[in-house]
């Protein structure tokens, strides 16, 4: 019944419904659901998130650190979540031509320490 949202989150769930009806007919297991989170909370029980440095860092953008030394040094200096950010970004691609599009069209943002979507 609980869904991820999509394959990057880590921890949260959501369950959806397409009309009123769903709701009623589950209200005992979503009045369950929501007890259960708020004993979670009260016993302050924690997720053990995966660190950004789990994560794999694409060739194309490794590439360009040997190529733009700078481009390493700003991309470290940026917070953890921001350096997620681009890596899922750099990754999603399957073709290594966008991969290298992404990181080109990110460079300068990165240099300037902006995330991916500070304007």
């Amino acid at each position: 019944m609980l869904i991820q949202q999509t394959k990057n989150v880590q921890a949260a769930r959501q369950v959806r419904f397409t009309n009123v009806r769903e709701i009623v007919e589950k209200e005992s297991i979503l009045k369950a659901y929501i007890y259960e989170a708020i004993e979670v909370e009260k016993g302050g029980l924690q997720v053990n998130f995966k660190k950004t440095t789990e994560f794999i860092i694409p060739e194309e953008f490794k590439n360009k650190w040997e190529e733009i030394p700078a481009l390493k040094t700003a991309f470290y200096a940026l917070t953890p979540g921001r350096q997620r950010a681009y890596i899922l970004y750099f990754t999603a691609p399957k073709q290594p031509k966008t991969r290298e599009s992404r990181v080109e069209k990110c460079m300068q943002q990165i240099l300037n320490g902006k995330g991916l979507n500070d304007m």
